[in-house]
Protein backbone atom coordinates (compact mmCIF):
# COMPACT_ATOMS: atom_id res chain seq x y z
CA UNK A 1 0.00 0.00 0.00
CA UNK A 2 1.36 3.34 -0.63
CA UNK A 3 -0.07 7.19 -0.27
CA UNK A 4 -1.89 7.02 -3.83
CA UNK A 5 -3.49 3.77 -2.97
CA UNK A 6 -4.36 5.38 0.53
CA UNK A 7 -5.78 8.27 -1.13
CA UNK A 8 -7.89 6.04 -3.44
CA UNK A 9 -9.30 4.15 -0.32
CA UNK A 10 -10.12 7.76 1.50
CA UNK A 11 -12.31 8.61 -1.74
CA UNK A 12 -14.22 5.26 -2.31
CA UNK A 13 -14.74 6.09 1.07
CA UNK A 14 -16.51 9.31 0.60
CA UNK A 15 -18.69 7.66 -2.04
CA UNK A 16 -20.08 4.78 -0.09
CA UNK A 17 -20.70 7.49 2.75
CA UNK A 18 -22.29 9.64 0.35
CA UNK A 19 -24.68 6.99 -1.16
CA UNK A 20 -25.57 5.57 1.97
CA UNK A 21 -25.55 8.21 4.83
CA UNK A 22 -26.94 11.50 3.15
CA UNK A 23 -26.33 14.53 5.12
CA UNK A 24 -23.94 12.42 7.12
CA UNK A 25 -20.40 13.04 5.68
CA UNK A 26 -19.50 16.01 7.73
CA UNK A 27 -19.70 13.93 10.91
CA UNK A 28 -17.10 11.04 9.32
CA UNK A 29 -13.79 10.19 10.64
CA UNK A 30 -11.04 8.40 9.53
CA UNK A 31 -8.74 6.91 12.59
CA UNK A 32 -5.19 7.73 11.84
CA UNK A 33 -1.62 6.84 13.28
CA UNK A 34 1.75 7.72 11.94
CA UNK A 35 2.22 4.86 9.52
CA UNK A 36 4.06 6.50 5.98
CA UNK A 37 0.99 5.57 4.13
CA UNK A 38 -0.98 7.74 6.41
CA UNK A 39 1.72 10.55 6.41
CA UNK A 40 2.36 10.30 2.77
CA UNK A 41 1.94 14.34 1.17
CA UNK A 42 -0.93 12.70 -1.42
CA UNK A 43 -2.81 11.23 1.38
CA UNK A 44 -3.03 14.60 3.58
CA UNK A 45 -4.42 15.83 0.65
CA UNK A 46 -6.73 13.53 0.10
CA UNK A 47 -7.37 13.86 3.23
CA UNK A 48 -8.62 17.20 3.00
CA UNK A 49 -10.40 16.67 -0.19
CA UNK A 50 -12.75 14.24 1.29
CA UNK A 51 -13.71 16.35 4.27
CA UNK A 52 -13.09 13.46 6.99
CA UNK A 53 -11.86 14.41 10.21
CA UNK A 54 -8.56 13.00 10.90
CA UNK A 55 -8.64 11.28 14.22
CA UNK A 56 -5.15 10.78 16.05
CA UNK A 57 -4.53 6.85 16.96
CA UNK A 58 -4.46 6.31 20.47
CA UNK A 59 -1.31 5.15 22.04
CA UNK A 60 -0.57 1.35 22.22
CA UNK A 61 -0.50 0.08 26.21
CA UNK A 62 -0.16 -3.85 26.20
CA UNK A 63 -1.93 -3.89 29.46
CA UNK A 64 -5.22 -2.63 27.88
CA UNK A 65 -5.45 -4.58 24.45
CA UNK A 66 -7.62 -7.32 24.81
CA UNK A 67 -5.64 -9.17 22.29
CA UNK A 68 -2.73 -9.33 24.75
CA UNK A 69 -4.51 -8.95 28.09
CA UNK A 70 -3.80 -12.24 29.47
CA UNK A 71 0.01 -13.01 27.55
CA UNK A 72 0.98 -9.54 29.86
CA UNK A 73 -0.44 -10.88 32.99
CA UNK A 74 0.93 -14.52 32.06
CA UNK A 75 4.29 -12.89 31.41
CA UNK A 76 4.96 -12.46 35.10
CA UNK A 77 4.87 -16.34 35.49
CA UNK A 78 7.52 -16.66 32.75
CA UNK A 79 9.80 -14.23 34.70
CA UNK A 80 13.48 -15.93 34.93
CA UNK A 81 12.57 -19.21 32.78
CA UNK A 82 14.44 -20.36 30.00
CA UNK A 83 13.42 -22.39 27.16
CA UNK A 84 15.62 -24.68 24.97
CA UNK A 85 13.33 -23.96 21.80
CA UNK A 86 10.12 -21.92 20.50
CA UNK A 87 8.46 -25.37 20.51
CA UNK A 88 9.08 -25.48 24.57
CA UNK A 89 7.43 -22.46 24.99
CA UNK A 90 4.56 -22.88 23.19
CA UNK A 91 4.04 -26.02 24.78
CA UNK A 92 4.24 -24.36 28.34
CA UNK A 93 1.80 -21.58 27.04
CA UNK A 94 -0.78 -23.85 26.19
CA UNK A 95 -0.46 -25.97 29.57
CA UNK A 96 -1.04 -23.03 31.70
CA UNK A 97 -3.96 -21.50 29.89
CA UNK A 98 -5.48 -25.43 29.09
CA UNK A 99 -5.54 -25.92 33.07
CA UNK A 100 -7.65 -22.56 33.74
CA UNK A 101 -11.14 -22.40 34.27
CA UNK A 102 -13.43 -20.15 32.74
CA UNK A 103 -13.45 -18.02 36.01
CA UNK A 104 -10.11 -17.02 34.90
CA UNK A 105 -10.91 -15.97 32.30
CA UNK A 106 -14.17 -13.81 33.01
CA UNK A 107 -12.41 -12.00 36.09
CA UNK A 108 -9.56 -10.89 33.77
CA UNK A 109 -12.02 -9.49 31.30
CA UNK A 110 -13.32 -7.44 34.33
CA UNK A 111 -10.16 -6.25 35.10
CA UNK A 112 -10.02 -5.19 31.42
CA UNK A 113 -13.19 -3.39 31.27
CA UNK A 114 -12.04 -1.72 34.78
CA UNK A 115 -8.68 -0.48 33.60
CA UNK A 116 -10.24 0.81 30.30
CA UNK A 117 -13.20 2.53 32.33
CA UNK A 118 -10.16 4.21 34.83
CA UNK A 119 -8.54 5.15 31.44
CA UNK A 120 -11.33 6.73 29.90
CA UNK A 121 -12.17 8.47 32.93
CA UNK A 122 -8.42 9.78 33.43
CA UNK A 123 -8.85 10.86 29.59
CA UNK A 124 -5.91 8.32 28.21
CA UNK A 125 -3.33 9.63 31.77
CA UNK A 126 -1.16 6.74 32.78
CA UNK A 127 -2.53 4.58 35.28
CA UNK A 128 -0.56 3.82 38.18
CA UNK A 129 -1.42 0.89 40.27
Amino acid sequence: MNGQYYANLLAQAREAVVQKRRGKLSRSAVLQDNASVHTARVSRQALKDTGFSEIDHPPYSPDLAPSDYFLFQFKKELRGRRFVDDNQMKMAVESHFDCKEKEYFLGGLKALYTRCEKCISLEGDYIKK
